[in-house]
């Protein structure tokens, strides 16, 4: 049994819990890293990044099978490859994974694998490769992340009904698939699948898809969705489903009350995430709310010294929200212990991005045009189509839009909405907006180059104000 003490332990090597520990490295601080399963966590190992990997082959497809709306002829049927798609996206995984190993070594951050247990605000248990270590620290950062919520009455078993992690490695692929959720994680293996050939459902308990977007967005979305062949059921709920040796049959009550039963091949679950807290020693130590970790805006939590980041507090659950905050209550821990030059600044949640990669894909910043009047704004809002878009059109991807939503009374930015190609690129342009509080006059005023999908970005602020100039 080995003893170890450092400034800081870090529990979870996810996207905020590794960049936690880099920043603490980088600040002069002892630091440590504890992880059970791969370092980068879920996001990097099994969820943003393979994700993304696997829908870029899914769009590859989709033009492929378009080759002729650009003039092309391509020879011979378009097939996918399942096995070799499946493949690619792991090795993407596996190349990130190295990546983070290599940085806990470059800045000298101590690897412990295992699970970790608290046994104090500031000291754990880790039994993993090395038997049972004992380790404390003056600061300890708890980032344990999430996973994904099985529905009570059936839960995945990776044979016929899956979670996200059996749909990035499927065993075969879905020849009619039901996706229950429809927020980012089920939306994007709706259409990764729908892509790839399969007879996708998508059922939503509440009145429209991606419910945390705009409703200009959502049913946009679904629009899109329905004509590339998916059937979205919304206002719907999954009442039962059984698993057998040939499929999956589903219960389901449509919005006009009637109960369906209908038959699939494979079920795919996304109705969200439950933290990961329990059995951890935690219980004593911090407050929950529904297993989340509540934090003040630095990542403290009601114990001296115990901080938490990431999923495993409230949300939302977002791998850059994570690292952000890694970020923050890793400078916050090195100033009280004694690094008075640093002045870390609490998170900004109304300027957290939120991006979906489905095709088309969809992001967003800030307030919807519904909740800013339920806020009691007076607002000013502008969308433009990407239709009146030169690029976009050359490009053969008119279908999508911008909108902003602006204070009426002062200009303020209060929320941006996309749908379209490479949107969640272009988000980042509204979220530095602001971020600066900048105004309606700046957005105006600056020169955004031609031809850009980005101009309808300026096109969207100008509609706002009845200056639009392309529409």
């Amino acid at each position: 049994m080995a003893d170890s003490n450092y400034d800081v332990i870090v529990l979870g090597s996810g996207p905020g819990g590794y960049v936690a520990a880099i920043r603490c490295a980088q600040l002069g601080l002892k630091t440590a890293i504890v992880e059970r399963e791969l370092l980068g966590g879920i996001c990097l190992n099994w969820g943003c990044i393979p994700t993304k990997a696997l829908l870029r082959s899914a769009e590859i497809m989709h033009y492929a099978q378009h080759a002729k709306d650009y003039g092309l002829k391509i020879a011979g049927e378009i097939e996918a490859d399942l096995e070799a798609v499946v493949k690619r996206s792991r090795g993407v995984a596996k190349q990130l994974n190295q990546g983070v190993t290599h940085l806990m070594k470059k800045n000298k951050i101590a690897v412990h694998m295992g699970e970790g247990t608290m046994t104090g605000p500031t000291s754990m248990t880790v039994k993993g490769e090395k038997g049972e270590e004992k380790l404390s620290a003056k600061h300890v950062i708890v980032a344990t992340g999430a996973r994904a919520r099985d529905l009570p009455f059936a839960k995945a078993d990776g044979k016929r009904i899956w979670t996200y992690r059996t749909a990035m490695t499927p065993p075969e692929m879905p020849k009619k698939l039901l996706v229950i959720g429809s927020g980012a994680i089920g939306i994007e293996f709706a259409s990764f699948y729908n892509d790839m050939g399969a007879d996708v459902t998508v059922v939503e308990m509440l009145d429209r898809i991606v419910p945390v977007e705009d409703a200009d967005v959502s049913a946009f979305l679904q629009k899109s969705l329905t004509k590339q062949g998916m059937t979205i059921m919304t206002g719907a709920g999954v009442e039962e489903l059984k698993a057998t040796d040939k499929g999956v049959s589903a219960k389901i009550k449509a919005k006009d009350g009637k109960t369906q039963d209908q038959e699939f091949t494979h079920c795919i679950v996304a109705i969200g995430i439950q933290p990961n807290t329990e059995n951890i020693g935690l219980d004593k130590l911090v407050e929950m709310d529904r297993g989340f970790i509540q934090i003040d805006d630095y990542g403290r939590t009601r114990s001296k010294g115990l901080w938490a980041i990431g999923d495993c507090t409230p949300g939302p659950w977002l791998a850059h929200k994570a690292s952000h905050e890694g970020v923050t209550a890793a400078e916050a821990i090195a100033q009280e212990l004694g690094k008075k030059h640093l002045h870390p600044h609490p998170l900004n949640r109304d300027a957290i991005p939120g991006c979906t990669y489905c095709h088309p894909q969809i992001a967003s910043v800030g307030m919807t045009e519904a909740k800013a009047k339920e806020a009691g704004y007076e607002v000013k809002v502008g969308t433009f189509p990407f239709i009146g878009n030169g690029k976009a059109i050359a490009l053969g991807e008119a279908e999508g839009f911008t909108k902003t939503v602006f204070d009426a009374k002062t200009g303020e930015l209060l929320g941006a909405h996309m749908v379209g190609a490479e949107v969640t690129e272009m988000i980042q342009g509204y979220v530095i907006s602001k971020t600066l509080e900048t105004t309606e006059a700046e957005l105006m005023q600056t020169v955004f180059p031609h031809p850009t999908i980005s101009e309808s970005m300026h096109e969207s602020v100008l509609a706002a104000y009845g200056k639009v100039i392309h529409v």
